[in-house]
């Protein structure tokens, strides 16, 4: 049976073992690349996805129309 030994007399590597056990992993995924579009900046895409859906305007026309 082991005997338990508290936090502050145990070596830092036994330390550093004991609360990794705690956190969590990202399983994979990259945080960096799971952000949200700012809400407030402008964003010329989506002023033209509006048109197209509004209008039913073609591509071609809308290169001709934003140029």
């Amino acid at each position: 049976m082991k005997k338990y030994v508290s936090l502050d007399k145990r070596s830092k590597k036994a330390k550093k073992e004991y609360y990794a056990g705690f956190r969590r992993t990202w399983d994979g995924v990259n945080p960096v690349t799971r952000t949200m579009p700012n809400g407030k900046a402008y964003n010329r895409k989506k002023d033209k996805e509006k048109l197209r859906k509004i209008d039913g305007v073609s591509e071609k026309d809308m290169q001709s129309v934003f140029l």
